[in-house]
């Protein structure tokens, strides 16, 4: 064969194998890649301590300055009728972590005062509860981490003693957390004498804290540097303040502030109180910043919390805080002790600056979280004292497949005597045990609980009172005895 006539041919068999191939490509469908799965939000529970639902200007406080948590309730969801799990701080954090009501874990008092054991100078001995969150006990921190977040608690713990600490229950990183409850002080190098006691008690982990280093400030520090170093890594981060709880120390600038704007006309008249309240906005304003400056806002979840109402009684001479329009404070089931500010940003939330009116508590956290989290509730074989609040943040008016959120606190504290609770609808019925006697209320038109309606309407009080007592009996609640002395 003629060698240029061979290479001819080659060159058009070549371009007629180009020229069909690229004609077929024409009739191929066109195929988009799918977009790579979003990963998991991250989570930022921050929960403040003894804050009442009354102490934030977007839920009514005439003195205090919260600009930052104002600005969350504006980018979320704030909810009207949120309650703690129990009107003190363990139970509460504990039905958090596990979804569980205080009254079914048996874990119904403040840590120290499970110690010590119940007083036996009342008419009722209130029952012996644990001291410790059992480690056998699933908790959202381990079902998370499985799920492959790092999970970090900064701040207060209070759940248990060193067997028992945040690195038992599912948390990789624990700064500040012990089995104590409030610290000696706000000030740098946070240890030092506290209680009728004297006993030692400081607050781990923040070595090298400079003079007049403030405690809210530092650990909001810790809270960044754990934003900082998740890396591409999902994170659960749980911001625990120990603000505002007592001892009241603000510092001196935001005092001596608040001390000049007070007037006859506030509610709210602690200005040390205010400035602890102050500081505590000012960290959610800086955790929100981080966010934003690393582009993990949209694809973050933000809960803002309190573990209980307000602290009504008087500190160093003062009224801590005023829970008005509602009754009592911390301690107490009524609505000062147990309704509590509740604000939920992030990517559930549909329209950002409604307002849910439902009633929700705090073992519901548990279940939005773990929805968030991608963790299939359904297939978790756990106690069912809470539900997901994923519907709610996607339409604040749609109702949740319950009508009765109960409580139960068989103890004594300065602003009761041992009760059980329960809120049906707008009605709410308290039990107190002591007297073996009920109160009745319509919240809807007796926010403050002024008017007892049990002798009016004995059929719903009746009623009502056998569904707590149905409900005590379903979760083995424990109850307090007659002292036989």
């Amino acid at each position: 064969m003629n060698p240029g006539t061979d290479r001819r041919s080659i060159r058009r068999a070549t371009f007629l194998f180009v020229l069909v191939h690229c004609a077929a490509l024409l009739f191929v469908p066109h195929v988009t890649a799918a977009p790579p799965p979003k990963s998991p939000p991250n989570i930022i529970v921050i929960l403040a301590d003894d804050l009442g639902w009354a102490d934030l200007a977007c839920y009514g406080g005439d003195l205090h300055e919260t600009p930052h948590l104002d600005r969350l309730a504006r980018q979320g969801v704030r909810f009207t009728d949120a309650y703690s799990s129990a009107p003190i701080c363990s139970p509460t954090r504990a039905a958090l972590l596990t979804g569980q009501h205080p009254a079914r874990l048996h874990f119904t008092i403040w840590r120290e005062a499970a110690v010590n054991g119940p007083p036996r100078d009342k008419p009722l001995i209130p029952p012996v509860t644990l001291t410790d969150l059992p480690k056998d006990t699933t908790t959202l921190a381990e079902m998370l981490q499985g799920a492959g977040y790092l999970t970090a608690l900064v701040g207060k713990w209070h759940l248990g003693d060193a067997d028992n600490a945040p690195e038992a229950h599912g948390f990789e990183v624990n700064i500040g957390g012990t089995h104590w409850g409030a610290p000696p002080t706000y000030f740098s190098p946070y240890r030092g004498p506290f209680g009728r006691n004297r006993e030692l008690r400081f607050v781990p982990h923040l070595e090298f804290s400079q003079p007049g280093e403030y405690l809210t400030d530092r650990l909001t520090d810790e809270a960044l540097r754990v934003i900082d170093r998740a890396g591409d890594k999902p994170f659960f981060l749980y911001l625990a303040h120990h603000a505002p709880h007592t001892p009241i120390e603000g510092k001196p600038s935001l005092v001596k502030h608040f001390e000049q704007k007070i007037t006859p006309q506030h509610r709210h008249q602690n200005p040390g109180y205010a400035a602890m309240v102050a500081s505590l906005d000012e960290s959610v304003g800086r955790i929100m910043g981080r966010l934003e400056e690393r582009q993990l806002a949209d694809n973050t979840v933000v809960v803002f919390t309190s573990d209980n109402g307000g602290f009504i009684s008087d500190s160093q001479g003062r009224r801590v805080t005023d829970n008005t329009p509602l009754r009592s404070g911390k301690g107490s089931l009524y609505e000062g002790g147990i309704r509590v500010p509740l604000l939920v940003r992030g990517p559930p939330v549909a329209s950002p600056g409604t307002i849910c009116r439902e009633p929700v508590a705090t073992a519901d956290l548990f279940y939005t979280l773990l929805e968030l989290g991608r963790i299939p509730i359904k297939d978790q074989a756990l106690p069912r004292d809470g539900q997901s609040l994923i519907s709610l943040l996607k339409e604040p008016e749609s109702p949740l497949d319950r009508d009765t959120l109960y409580f139960h606190y068989p103890h004594y504290y300065a602003t009761t005597t041992p009760v059980s609770s329960l809120r049906a609808g707008d009605w709410k019925l308290l039990e107190y045990h002591e007297t073996d006697s009920v109160e009745l209320y319509n919240l809807k038109e007796d926010l403050g609980e002024s008017k007892n309606l049990a002798t009016d309407q004995p059929d719903r009080a009746k009623n009502l009172r056998n569904r707590l007592h149905a409900w005590r009996t379903e979760v083995e609640a424990q109850m307090p005895t007659k002292n036989p002395k």
